[in-house]
């Protein structure tokens, strides 16, 4: 046994740094195992800025307490993510040809890297009345934070196609975006177990009172959800930087770059009508990706003031469907390889929007929107969370849609990487990054003019599906073939 080990070791070590035969779907040499996994895990290390900070754990604290009125806190939070969204609109395809045109891609991801975690760590700052920072320095942080996750998106998407082989790449993007949800997972719980359910239940494995001194009254695990997540993302997204390699240098100074970046944007942009399949593609993503945004972002909101959820219900509500969207991540690698990048596509889009009819179905006095179901009736189990029949019943079917939206953004990446021409794929990626932001402010205002001519925020939530539903019909004429090159 002792004289096996080392061979299954030295084995497993050369398994990682094995680089495939196969060229990469760029054209160039494949990274090694070990390079791919970084590349991977770096989203495990970035995307719980979103779980915790955009969605489950910050933004309602930011509502109710930082702006003490939930109606003008969402529409605040709206503005802040509208302003981040034109501000990345102007500069992401910008940032991304003059990547193309100076090669490497991590010291961008490095510099944004640097400022997400920063901002996302004052945020500790952020306490009710102006305690700490006042609430226009709240919104700036907010922003700048928004701003930083998403450029590192455009460079490190970007990164993608030069990594594996065409038949691997939904496949690494699927398990990119399962690692995120699985951190996602494991910082809930982390959150859970120290700080919120001690005090709450009896349980023996639970602490008897928040670990570290934490306290509640001072809201301290909403504040901690910005520093929790810089250490998080300097410590997994540090492989990145070792592991996985770059682009070679282009020997060009930083303003040549610019320039001839720019000018290849503009040029771009002005071909677009040779690059007819990928400008229609980036205009359908535009429609279901605000679309399944809005999902996210209202959907959350929606369940607290329906069902009466407190931050425990949302933290568990954010466990469980992090779970679930982490199968989402492999799903979507699945139905890719399995119907190709334009039905996958389909399939995760029409699942969005058959979940989002059957969540709007249920209500505390409704199932189904027709069968009749009693409020007062006595809880269905003895947790603390989700007690009543239609509270389980809309977990589960958002849990359905937590997988399909997963899989609708792993399988996007992997349409974009597949159908834009190799030489400029980190300028596609900036417009691919322009496509999910350009119409951000969309959804919002579609959501709020119907909300307030229905008097419903239910009827408000429905009318995502007209996005959804435009961007599903937009899918059956978009072709999923390599564009070539143009001259």
């Amino acid at each position: 046994m002792q004289t096996q080990g080392p061979g299954a070791a030295l084995s497993l070590t050369q398994r990682l740094l094995a680089v495939p035969d196969e060229p990469s779907a760029s054209g160039g040499v494949c990274a090694s195992r070990l390079g791919q996994l970084s590349w991977a895990w770096f989203e495990g290390a970035r995307n719980p800025h979103v779980l915790l900070i955009t969605i489950y754990i910050f933004a309602p604290y930011f509502y109710s307490q930082l702006v003490g009125d939930p109606v003008r806190g969402q529409s605040l939070w709206g503005d802040l993510n509208s302003a981040a969204g034109l501000f990345i609109a102007l500069m992401a395809p910008i940032l991304g040809a003059v990547a193309d045109a100076g090669g490497r891609r991590k010291p961008w991801i490095l510099a944004f890297s640097i400022l997400l975690g920063t901002t996302a760590a004052l945020l500790w700052l952020a306490l009710p009345g102006e305690a700490g920072l006042s609430l226009a320095a709240i919104c700036v942080l907010l922003v700048t934070t928004i701003i930083a996750f998403d450029f590192t998106s455009v460079f490190h998407n970007a990164m993608l196609p030069t990594l594996v082989p065409d038949r691997q790449v939904g496949r690494l993007s699927g398990l990119a975006l399962a690692l995120g949800n699985l951190s996602g997972v494991i910082l809930f719980v982390f959150m859970l177990w120290c700080f919120v359910l001690p005090g709450v239940v009896d349980w023996p494995f639970i602490p008897a009172a928040p670990l570290f001194g934490v306290d509640k009254a001072a809201f301290e695990p909403e504040r901690m959800v910005g520093p929790l997540f810089a250490i998080w993302f300097a410590v997994f997204g540090l492989p990145l930087f070792l592991f996985t390699p770059d682009q070679p240098r282009v020997a060009l100074g930083p303003l040549t770059a610019a320039r001839r970046g720019v000018a290849s944007l503009v040029r771009t942009l002005r071909s677009l009508k040779d690059y007819r399949n990928v400008g229609k593609y980036l205009f359908v993503r535009m429609l279901y990706n605000d679309g399944c945004n809005a999902v996210l972002i209202f959907g959350g909101g929606y369940a607290a003031t329906t069902f009466g959820w407190n931050t425990l219900d949302l933290l568990v509500y954010g466990v469980v469907l992090s779970v679930f969207a982490t199968l989402g991540g492999v799903f979507g690698g699945w139905i890719d390889q399995r119907f190709g990048s334009q039905r996958g596509l389909l399939i995760a889009v029409g699942g969005t929007m058959v979940g989002l009819v059957l969540s709007l179905s249920m209500r505390p006095d409704t199932i189904l929107f027709f069968i009749h179901h009693d409020p007062a009736s006595p809880p269905v189990h003895g947790l603390p969370f989700f007690e009543s029949l239609p509270e389980l019943l809309y977990v589960a079917v958002v849990i359905l849609i937590a997988i399909f939206i997963t899989a609708s953004y792993a399988n996007s990446r992997t349409m974009m990487a597949r159908i834009a021409p190799v030489p400029k794929m980190a300028e596609f990626f900036g417009l691919y990054a322009l496509s999910g932001t350009a119409t951000a402010f969309l959804a919002p205002f579609i959501v709020a003019r119907f909300t307030e001519w229905s008097g419903s925020n239910a009827v408000g939530l429905s009318s995502i599906l007209l996005l959804l539903g435009a961007g599903f019909v937009g899918l059956l004429f978009v072709k999923a073939e390599r564009a070539a090159p143009v001259s």
